[in-house]
Formats: structure tokens, C-alpha cells, sequence
């Protein structure tokens, strides 16, 4: 249907422009993130596009990566890792309430990692990945190259180190990778999960609004922010019947990220709604 309607827009602008008058160019979104990028899947059509194509730090985006390649290695999801001292290390500066010796499942760490964005969940799955840390680091990098990711580069698991990067163009299809697998989808819109930390329940939410409020439909997403990164946010929703991908980088304002989704949504809803016929 969004296809259809901005087909029609197109056509309608040709004939107008063949009967003499001059077609104006449909302005496209007011976002207030620095970079963007929408795809409608289906039709494999860009609908709207700023910095597409200029590398930048992706923050937590890096864990649907991480999420991918562990999940390639068909590891025991049901097997126990415990959090080290390694893992306390390799995430400074983050808040987190797995502390060394915490013991959870491979599901229970990819389950808060994807949805809550916990780094020590993340580094914990690339550490125990076969062949360590440098060997899922590897397969980050060979990964984004298979999905055609020239400007990718991932030199860490959880997204804390800025010189995780790629454009919005190449995060798309990162987004559509992580679409395809069953287990990141229904993780990483979880509202939300509890586990057991020292024997207690410990409740956990997800980073997105978006994914909890019943007027949108999102199959796959992911939150991030470093200060270099700023705020950032990528996700697949259905929106007028169509699977779309929004790529938002570098939000300025905590909610900013969250305010671009609706006004891209907004956006699309008003050209099926202005659409001829």
C-alpha cells in the first residue's frame, strides 16, 4: 500500500509536469536526527535519507552483531555463564547489575542484552563464544561483510568503544539480518524480563518505548547511546501495512530518537493519506 500510494504520488507529479506545471518536490521528514535512513522492504525503495552513507559510532546498535554471530555458532542457548572479573573490565563505566560471579543462561544474557542493552550480558556472550573474545570479534567483522557492510567495523561486543561504526545505509541491513532470526525479534521487543540475581527476582525493561505502546508494530529493534554516538535507535515496524526499516543516528535530546520514529511514521501516513485516488 505505501508503495502504491508513493507510486501514485510519482505518477500524478509526471503528468502534471507533462501538462505544463511545475512538480514540487514532496519535502521529506522533519528529523532531528543527524543522520537517517527508510526503507520500504518490499519495494526496496529509500524513502527518505540524510548522511546515508558516512560511517559513525553505533553504540549498543553493535549488539544485534553480537546477538547474530552468537546465534551462528548454535551455541547451548540453555547453558549457565557466569559473569567474571573479564566481563567487569571490559564494560567501564557502565551501570549494570551483573556482578562478577552472577550466573545466568546464554538465553537469559542475549534476553538483556537486546532488549535492556546490558553490556556485561554482551561481553559475557562474545567471551564464552568459541575461540574467545577475538575470535567473535572476527566474526562480527566477517559477518558485516557477508551482509554487504562496506563501511562496518566492530572492534568490540557491546558498543561502548566509538570505533564501532557504519552508515545508516549499511545498519539497514544489518536490521534486516536481525529481522530474519526468530530469537532476536521476540528478545529484543520484549517490554519486558525477569531473572533471578542472588537468589532474588531481578526485573528488567526495555530501552524502546516504542515496542510497549499498542499503536505500533515493531518486529525487530535496537536503542544505543555513547556520547560520541549520541542518541541512536534502529527498528523494523509495520507501518500502513508495510514492513519499514528506520535507521535514526546521533539523536540529540533523550527523547529525540523517539520523537524522529513517530514523525517518520507521521510522515508515511501522510503520503498514503494525500496519495491520488
Amino acid at each position: 500500500m505505501l508503495a502504491l500510494c508513493l507510486l501514485a504520488l510519482l505518477q500524478s507529479q509526471g503528468a502534471r509536469a507533462a501538462a505544463g506545471e511545475v512538480a514540487r518536490p514532496r519535502p521529506g521528514p522533519e528529523l532531528r536526527s543527524d543522520a537517517y535512513y527508510v526503507l520500504d522492504e518490499a519495494e526496496a525503495r529509500v524513502l527518505a535519507a540524510r548522511n546515508e552513507r558516512v560511517a559513525a559510532p553505533i553504540a549498543s546498535i553493535s549488539k544485534l552483531m553480537t546477538a547474530l554471530v552468537v546465534l551462528d555458532a548454535e551455541q547451548d542457548l540453555d547453558e549457565t555463564i557466569a559473569i567474571t572479573a573479564e566481563d567487569v573490565r571490559g564494560t567501564p563505566g557502565s551501570r549494570s547489575r551483573l556482578s562478577a560471579g552472577t550466573r545466568l543462561s546464554r538465553a537469559d544474557l542475549l534476553h538483556l542484552a537486546l532488549m535492556s542493552s546490558e553490556n556485561r550480558a554482551a561481553h559475557a556472550l562474545c567471551r564464552s563464544y568459541p575461540g574467545g573474545q577475538t575470535a567473535c570479534v572476527k566474526a562480527m567483522n566477517a559477518k558485516a561483510r557477508s551482509l554487504g557492510m562496506t563501511s562496518a567495523r566492530f572492534v568490540e561486543p557491546t558498543g561502548l568503544s566509538s570505533d564501532n561504526v557504519a552508515s545508516p545505509a549499511d545498519l539497514a541491513k544489518l536490521v534486516r539480518a536481525a529481522s530474519a532470526n526468530p530469537v532476536i525479534r521476540a528478545y529484543s521487543t520484549d517490554p519486558g524480563h525477569s531473572v533471578v540475581l542472588n537468589g532474588k527476582a531481578a526485573e528488567y525493561r526495555n530501552t524502546n518505548l516504542l515496542v510497549d505502546k499498542a499503536d505500533w508494530q515493531v518486529n525487530v529493534q535496537k536503542t544505543g547511546y555513547i556520547a560520541k554516538a549520541g542518541r541512536c535507535l534502529v527498528m523494523e515496524a509495520v507501518i500502513d501495512g508495510r514492513d519499514v526499516v528506520i535507521v535514526l543516528l546521533n539523536s540529540w535530546g533523550r527523547l529525540t530518537r523517539i520523537g524522529d520514529a513517530n514523525r517518520v511514521r507521521s510522515w508515511l501516513e501522510s503520503l498514503a493519506e494525500s496519495a491520488p485516488g
